[in-house]
């Protein structure tokens, strides 16, 4: 409620006397004061605002990432294409590149940045090794996915060295439960079965696929290593590229990921992940 009002009062005061006006110098000094109190309150307040818009961007969730379950039937489409990494090969010039495009994506997909380099990469390699094949990164990204969650499987992680945690070795291939007997084709060398071979690394390859298409992604002259990220996506994009089909053709590639493993279920989990990515790595 709002204060009452004085009383009048009964004898009229005498105004006082206005003050004398300040000489120029003073209005000046004391205009520049006033001046720099406004620079300086206004300067504090655009930090405080930048401060604390900086802090809600750290405090709100990352963008949600759901791959929703698609099911078209073999040869009808391809997966949509993905941001394109990077032009060029990656090599000591151009490494920034990849890594700026791959923490963007790693932004929109939730897949880790340093997976994303190697898939980005193996796009790259590919773009002159089997221009005609036209690979995506959502493909390959697709089946490493499928195949080892990015290489999380079995709690293992990839490093920043390109390299898993912990190998991922998959179940020995004895025949038992609806699986391939396959007997140990390498002296397990790779995945250290003697009786029976087990697909190894991230991209889950038999050990006599690798040996065939296992290159080394960095071109150091090292063995190729199917537990580390880079060689095991360029050589899942070489064994898809190997049939000579254009990826970006329904048919072609259908007929590609269907080699990889021949299961049109898994045909479609790998669409239904490659077209999830392409989409969120094109939006803005």
């Amino acid at each position: 409620m709002a204060e009452p009002s004085p009383p009048p009062e009964e004898h009229p005061r005498a105004e006082p006397a206005p003050p004398a006006p300040h000489p120029p110098y003073v209005r000046l000094r004391v205009g520049r004061i006033v001046l720099a109190l406004l620079v300086v309150s206004g300067g504090l307040a655009l930090i405080l605002t930048i401060g604390v818009t900086r802090e809600r961007a750290a405090q709100q969730p990352p963008r949600q990432f759901t791959v929703q379950e698609l099911k078209p039937p073999p040869g009808a489409t391809a997966p949509r294409a993905g941001l394109p990494a990077p032009e060029d090969r990656p090599n000591a010039s151009d490494q920034a590149a990849l890594d700026d495009w791959a923490d963007q994506v790693a932004r929109s997909t939730r897949i880790p940045a340093r997976v994303l380099v190697a898939y980005g990469r193996a796009e790259m390699w590919m773009r002159s090794q089997q221009p005609g094949c036209k690979i995506n990164w959502v493909t390959i990204a697709g089946i490493g996915r499928a195949e080892s969650g990015h290489g999380s499987f079995g709690g293992a992680q990839i490093g920043l060295d390109g390299r898993v945690t912990k190998p991922i070795i998959g179940p020995p291939l004895d025949g038992q439960e609806g699986v391939k007997a396959i007997p140990d084709t390498e002296g397990g060398r790779l995945d250290g079965d003697t009786q029976w071979d087990r697909a190894v690394g991230p991209m889950q390859f038999l050990p006599q696929t690798w040996d065939r298409w296992g290159e080394r992604a960095t071109g150091d002259g090292a063995d190729p290593d199917p537990q580390h990220i880079d060689d095991a996506a360029l050589g899942t994009a070489r064994y898809l590229c190997s049939g000579g089909a254009d990826l970006t053709t329904p048919d072609g590639w259908w007929k590609a990921v269907l080699t990889y493993n021949q299961s049109v279920e898994y045909g479609q989990d790998v669409f239904s992940g490659a077209d999830a990515y392409a989409a969120a790595s094109a939006a803005p």
